[in-house]
């Protein structure tokens, strides 16, 4: 089990941005693909993006092209999910997913 500490997220309103990080001590995190999937209440979790590990995007789900951005940074062992243009259909909980493990999830409430 790979831990994986992720930050950021909370209440924005619509429109606006919010940036989620997630990070490793994995020595190994530059050679694998890491995701970002959320979960809104009473819908099953989701793949919303992911990276390669030299950071070409893998997928970015339809709803969210356009508006959010995977990046990651190999020397800090940490992926990070920007996310701009927020809807209220994006609140839900973000989890980063990295070799088979999940992150501890972030809030993100998008509402006025």
């Amino acid at each position: 089990q790979v831990q994986l500490v992720e930050s950021g997220g909370g209440l924005v309103q619509p429109g606006g941005s919010l940036s989620l990080s997630c990070a490793t001590s994995e020595n190994i995190f530059r050679f694998n693909a890491v995701a970002w999937y959320r979960q809104a209440p009473g819908k099953q979790r989701e793949l919303v993006t992911s990276v390669t590990g030299t950071g070409n995007i893998a997928y970015i789900a339809d709803s969210v092209k356009g508006r959010f951005t995977i990046s990651r940074d190999n020397a800090k062992n940490t992926a990070y999910l920007q996310m701009h243009s927020l809807k209220p259909e994006d609140t839900a909980v973000y989890y980063c997913k990295y070799r088979g493990s999940w992150g501890q999830g972030t809030q993100v409430t998008v509402s006025s």
